[in-house]
């Protein structure tokens, strides 16, 4: 064999050659064990979510009252909403949880976890204490509440006349009740923040706080140039976690105050409730809770559009 005739034909693969053959039959088999393990994860969601969203967009198209099946009213019920003085209601009431909870559950969990991030005797036993109300049920910890700032016989009531102060109506004045709230809220919730935050301080590593030490940085600069970006990320991801779930806050509002007094702290989710289960106006419930689902939808793709053009997310 002369070098200008190579090798022989048969050891050349060709198109159709076992070597190119191979690869499409594992891809497949790749393929399919892969949907044999999401495929049951996939139609868990197809059925329990995507399907009942397109069955409560239909029913809002109607005027049903979840016994009969109604009539077509067409979009009447999405142009109802402009002239409800109770939806405007529970958006401002659901705004302002929004700017409560955030910015404060964000600053104390961070103030929180930077002091449980030192070594403290005990310091499990503290972690758990601020855990605790976080995985408690919140329904519990509403009836507890409504008991501890009951304007008659609340605990807090109870102190404020034994130091001479006046009582206050808490959760029955229309004034203080979205405060109170709140306040509740946050601190059912904010442990969640202290347990992520906590997390993340453990992950900065130790030579760059050591190395700021040794230039003759101070506990504030080190927290503002160190401890402040590295968590950054954290932050955003909490803020959008928090606006969540502040738009579905239901269950300590349900065995609080139920959306009183007057609708002073009646929320959008609670407002669905209402409409669906109280009212038996179900159709239009539905609209409301699509009116919710397009603005939190929307809400969030903005705030994590700004977090990733501010470099706050990864």
């Amino acid at each position: 064999m002369t070098k200008k005739q190579g090798r022989p034909a048969a050891a050349r693969p060709g198109r159709g050659g076992s070597r190119r053959g191979g690869p499409p039959r594992r891809r497949a088999a790749e393929q399919a064990a892969g949907w044999s393990f999401a495929g049951p994860s996939t139609l868990l969601v197809l059925g329990f979510s995507l399907l009942p969203m397109g069955w409560a967009f239909r029913l809002s198209l109607t005027d049903s009252d979840l016994v009969t099946e109604g009539q077509s009213v067409g979009l009447d019920n999405y142009r109802a909403l402009a002239d409800d003085p109770v939806f405007w209601k529970s958006i401002r009431n659901t705004l302002e949880l929004i700017a409560l909870y955030i910015p404060i559950s964000l600053a104390l969990g961070l103030a929180v976890a930077l002091l449980l991030n030192k070594p403290i005797k005990g310091i499990g036993f503290y972690r758990a204490c601020f855990l605790v109300p976080f995985v408690a049920s919140a329904a519990a910890e509403g009836l507890l509440m409504a008991f501890v700032f009951d304007k008659d016989f609340g605990v807090v009531n109870g102190l404020l006349t034994r130091t001479g102060l006046p009582a206050q109506g808490f959760l029955d004045d229309p004034s203080q009740a979205m405060l109170v709230i709140s306040g509740i809220f946050i601190w059912t919730q904010f442990g969640f923040n202290v347990v992520i935050y906590l997390a993340a301080l453990q992950e900065i590593p130790k030579e760059v706080m050591e190395a700021a030490s040794i230039d003759g940085a101070g506990p504030w600069r080190t927290f503002r140039h160190i401890v402040v970006p590295s968590v950054r990320p954290i932050s955003m991801f909490l803020a959008v976690w928090g606006l969540i779930d502040c738009l579905q806050f239901f269950d300590l509002l349900m065995t609080s105050t139920k959306g009183g007094p007057v609708n002073s702290t009646i929320t959008i989710v609670y407002y669905v409730w209402q409409l669906a289960f109280e009212y038996f106006t179900a159709g239009y419930g539905a609209a409301v809770a699509y009116a919710l689902f397009a603005g939190s939808l929307a809400a969030i793709v903005i705030g994590l559009v700004f977090g990733r053009r501010k470099g706050f997310l990864l």
